[in-house]
This record gives C-alpha cells, structure tokens and sequence, in this order.
C-alpha cells in the first residue's frame, strides 16, 4: 500500500493506491494509512485519490473502515478509482456518502478538474491546451501503467532479472525494436502463453504476407506499422480494438476530428451504453439516429459527451474475425440528425471493418510475436 502526493496535477491532490488482498487484520492498517492521509489533504486544501485497480479482495471488515474513515466527507468526498467488479461490488453493497466510485483514473480526474479553478481560468505557468495536453498523458499513463507493472513482474520472474528497471529497459528496448506500442507488447506478455522453448517462443512459427484485402484502404502504409496503418483507416472518426487483458474492454486507438472531452470518455469502454460496445455485443451495425432521444444514451455521460461534440448520429460496426470474434468496433458520426448511410456506404464500411479486422490478426501473430521473440532472446542476457 503505496501513497504520493501528485504535485503536476494542475491543482493539488494526495494519490494512494492500495494493492494486494485487504482482509481483516489489513484493515487496522487501512483506516490508520487512511487516516494519515487524509489529515495531510486537509491541511493542504487537497482532494484525495484511493487508487484501488491493485486490490483483489476488499473483506467487509475493510469496507467498514472506509465507511468510518469517510463518512463526514460527503461535501468532499474521497475519489475511488480502479477498483475490480468484485470490489466494486463490495463498496456498493454498504452506504459510502463520502466516497465517489470512478472506473478508472481519467473520469476521477475529470471531475477534480471541473471542480478546481483551474478549469474556469487557465493556470499561470501552462496555456490551456499545455494543461489538457499533461492530464490527457497523465491520464493515459494511468490506464497502461498496470498492465506494464504486471508483464515487468512476469519478465523478472522468467529471466531473472535484477528487478523492474531492468524489465522495463526489456520491454522497450522490444518496442522500439519491432514498432510495438509499450502497452501493446506489455499485454501481450501478460497475455501469450509461456515459451515453448529456451530458445524460441513460438517454434515452428510460419510468416505470412499481410491480408491483400486490408492493403486496398491503406496502399501507402506499412502494414508492419500499427500507427500508419489505423490513421489510414481513420478518416471514418473513431476505431475502437479490442483489450486482450480486460474482456469485453475496448480501447479508442484512433480518431479524427473528435474533441479531448469526448476522447477522455471514451478512451476505454467497457460496456453499453456507448454505441461501439453496443455493436460489439450485438455482432452486427447499431445505428442511433438521434442521440439525444436515444433512451440508453440520454442522461448518460457517454452520450453528454457525443452530444457536446456535436454528434447527432451514431453508426458502428464491429470487425468480425474469420472465426466469428470481435476485434473491436469502428464509429463513425454525424452532426445533422437522421439516418445518412445509403446501402452501398453501410456495405463499404462493413468491408472496411472485415479488412481492418484481418490485419489486426496477422499483426498479432506475426510483428507482435515477433517482438515477443526478441525479449525472449535477449532477456535471459539481461539476468
């Protein structure tokens, strides 16, 4: 159980973040940590952070203590964030007045920032798009920053690496060796199955040229670069892929034209309301031709948030795999409402999905695996 004050944030705040199983005899440490903490924010005129995304048990005993530590907090609550379905679970069965649960990192963060002055008028040393430019990062940084933790443990473990600095140096040294985002390549550790043997992962393993069909929309991209190849394909608003650690989550990888408010909200979806999860779990196009009346989305911060970026319509198609799965969603929007896709677009987008879905597939399998090859053959070196 971890705490620091995070003194970047455009206003002050204390983060603590708890890790591990919180039972009974945790909890005496719990309300005393707490305790501590909470004194020091309210000396400093702070708001504070309980990261809990590191807890995988929170015992009733522990809950109580939250509860005690918190209830008189309710004209400013203690932000949760992170916490598991089974935590969440957890907290919601007991009344918490002085506690605000928030899926992840970023939606806390958004509400701290609309509640400081720093939101109203821009801060002294930083323009306004430096200010959101720095939680944006701070927020992203925070969604990945787990999985990394999680696939730096696995590779000390396996390699017998001196420690977590070392791991990391691995990881992206493997990155900037086969052009695989930091957080892709960390899931795919945490994710792929251990080597088959001490000198390869993958033995056996055939390479095959990329999927013709995905090259038609992106004829001067490298099939090989994830980024040239999802900003070719962007021009349709929003692509949403698949998270292979958290199921049914997608990630927003790309966009265009779509303002930081709504990216924020969307950055990671893990289910309905949000139309790209809608079309995920239905495995065919979902259509709101008003979002405004749409009763899912109204009065939904996910639909406030397409609303405040102009969006009337929604269109969203999954990229179905040749085995049936899903990979992730492409969106598209408009701003007049009403339905606008003649049959022939509607088609020519479900193709662009299929194809876009097809390359995900050999990218997974050939230039991730390729970069899992190469921690493989260079981390026993660094133990």
């Amino acid at each position: 159980m971890a705490g620091r004050p995070c003194s970047r944030w455009p206003s002050g705040r204390w983060w603590l973040r708890l890790s591990g199983s919180i039972g009974a005899l945790g909890a005496g440490d719990l309300g005393r940590e707490l305790g501590l903490r909470l004194r020091r924010a309210d000396e400093g005129g702070l708001r504070l952070v309980l990261d809990m995304s590191g807890v995988c048990r929170l015992s009733s005993t522990a809950v109580d203590t939250l509860a005690a530590r918190t209830r008189h907090r309710t004209a400013g609550p203690v932000l949760v964030t992170g916490a598991t379905p089974q935590v969440r679970g957890a907290l919601t069965r007991t009344p918490l007045p002085g506690i605000l649960l928030f899926p992840s990192l970023e939606g806390a963060l958004a509400t701290m920032c609309a509640d400081s002055p720093a939101a109203v008028a821009p801060a002294r040393e930083y323009g306004a798009e430096e200010t959101s430019g720095e939680l944006f990062g701070l927020r992203a940084k925070a969604r990945t920053s787990g999985i990394i933790g999680i696939a730096q443990g696995i590779l000390v473990a396996r390699y017998g690496l001196p420690g977590p600095a070392a791991a990391f140096a691995l990881l992206r040294a493997g990155s900037q060796h086969h052009n695989v985002p930091l957080r892709l390549l960390a899931s795919a550790v945490v994710t792929a199955p251990p080597p088959r043997t001490a000198r390869e992962w993958f033995p056996g393993r055939r390479h095959t040229a990329p999927p013709f069909g995905a090259l038609e929309f992106a004829e001067a991209a490298d099939p090989r670069d994830r980024r040239q190849m999802l900003k070719a394909t962007v021009y349709a608003a929003e692509i949403h892929l698949s998270d292979a650690v958290q199921d049914e989550a997608l990630l927003m990888e790309a966009h265009h034209g779509l303002d930081a408010a709504y990216r924020d909200c969307l950055a990671l979806v893990t289910g309905p309301p949000a139309v790209c999860a809608r079309a995920r779990a239905a495995g065919r196009p979902v259509t709101v031709p008003y979002g405004a009346a749409d009763p899912e989305l109204a009065g939904h911060a996910v639909g406030r948030a397409a609303l405040a970026a102009g969006s009337r319509v929604l269109y969203a198609t999954p990229m179905v795999t040749e085995d049936g799965g899903c990979s992730g969603v492409i969106c598209v929007h408009r701003s007049e409402p009403g339905a606008w896709l003649a049959a022939g677009e509607a088609a020519a987008l479900d193709s662009l999905a299929r194809d876009l879905a097809a390359w995900r597939s050999w990218y997974r399998r050939t230039v991730v695996q390729d970069a899992l090859e190469y921690l493989h053959a260079h981390g026993p070196a660094g133990g």
